[in-house]
């Protein structure tokens, strides 16, 4: 089994920063590797031969009955467990089934003017001070009004939604805070969107609306509806997920340009590249760096045994640079073609909001780059938020005079 000597290098601060140069280690010293808890994989064939293998489950969050009575937390893990994200078939699927309706990429073109709107009304508001801190005032505002539309949930409660969502992004992305500041805070987020949700289903029960949360609360696949749990943990999920990879996605997107000045200059002269630079920023830099599953039976995969119940962690922003599968993969090229990035995952659990999130990405970029075409980094050395598997910074000052 091939012990990893320092397991630790992938949870510290110099792999918040930069985790890229470690990666490229890691897929060429030990490509798979076992830590003493789980499974570890680094090249792109590997993981998406884990993402797309119905012997890996992703219903992994499973503590120990004692442990949540003692604690109180029980609360909190038995609403992550009834998310889509950490449920198997046949439960993902009646969950999935109920909910895609609402994400398909033909229903989600139809918002392209409003997200357009949304985000010109954003940068008309910056465009006045001459600057702009990206992640607060553009990347994190733009999805969440979208998906707050999108549940017919009032918009101008995103700063309580953020505090929410930081709560469970720490919870679900790991951090280097620890677990007795991290569990009450997620729990504490938990327990109030919960309420929350309960009582807007309950008004769309009584007076139906033309939004998803009413698609939800209404909802029937064969006679079979969501339950309360379901219909909570699964309103959180879309909540959360539905602003977190577009804010990263914006986030590392613009930073990535502004490094790479012919890149964004090749972007500004040629707009008709728009949607394939999308795809090459989500390959360069993901905002979903890894996700885990568990082994449902035992099995190889890349040689190694995995024993039933084992753990498997995969790197998606290790694969998404893997030399075997790209050329020049630490090189930001929006011409690449044929990208196929696993920034979105692979298999049954590939991301519902992919088209949202592309959406609002090239939209978002796009228009930065047309209005903007003298923007610079105000701050050569932004900071990273302290998360390890959803990648996004904590700032990001810009220059747009």
């Amino acid at each position: 089994m091939p012990e990893s000597p320092t397991p630790p290098d992938l949870w510290s601060q110099e792999a918040l920063a930069d985790p890229y140069p470690i990666y490229d280690r890691l897929r060429a010293e030990q490509p798979v590797r076992w830590t003493g808890g789980e499974w570890q994989f680094f090249r792109y064939a590997d993981v998406q031969a884990v993402l797309r293998d119905p012997r890996l489950g992703a219903d992994r969050i499973q503590p120990d009955e004692q442990w949540l009575a003692e604690t109180g937390l029980a609360p909190l893990f038995n609403t992550h467990a009834r998310m889509m994200l950490f449920s198997d078939p046949p439960d993902h699927t009646r969950l999935r089934s109920l909910v895609n309706r609402a994400f398909t990429p033909r229903v989600v073109e139809a918002y392209r003017p409003r997200v357009q709107q949304i985000v010109d009304i954003l940068l008309d508001e910056a465009s006045t001070r001459g600057e702009i801190e990206l992640i607060s005032e553009f990347a994190y505002p733009l999805p969440v009004t979208v998906i707050a539309e999108m549940l017919g949930v009032p918009a101008d409660m995103h700063g309580q939604f953020r505090a929410w969502s930081d709560g469970v992004a720490a919870f679900i992305g790991g951090t280097t805070r620890p677990e007795a500041e991290v569990l009450p805070a997620a729990m504490k987020a938990v327990v109030e969107m919960a309420g929350f949700f309960l009582e807007l289903a309950a008004e769309r029960r009584r007076a139906p609306r033309d939004d998803l949360l009413t698609a939800l609360a209404l909802a029937e696949d064969g006679g079979d509806r969501l339950s309360e749990e379901e219909l909570v943990a699964n309103c959180i999920l879309l909540l959360v997920a539905g602003h977190e990879t577009t804010t990263n996605l914006v986030g590392n997107g613009m930073l990535a340009l502004l490094r790479h000045p012919d890149q964004i200059a090749l972007l500004r002269d040629h707009p008709e590249l728009t949607a394939q630079a999308i795809e090459e920023l989500l390959r360069y830099d993901s905002p979903v760096q890894a996700t885990s599953r568990k082994a449902l039976t035992g099995l190889e995969i890349a040689g190694q045994h995995i024993e039933a119940g084992q753990l498997v962690t995969v790197f998606i922003g290790a694969a998404n640079r893997d030399p075997a599968h790209y050329t020049e993969p630490a090189r930001l090229d929006l011409t690449r073609g044929d990208v196929r990035h696993l920034s979105f995952s692979h298999g049954a659990h590939y991301c519902l909001g992919a088209p949202l999130a592309r959406l609002e990405g090239q939209v978002a970029i796009g228009t930065l780059v047309r209005r903007f075409p003298r923007m610079r980094l105000a701050d050569a050395s932004p900071a990273w938020r302290d998360n390890f598997v959803l990648r996004g910074l904590e700032a990001l000052r810009l220059d747009i005079s």
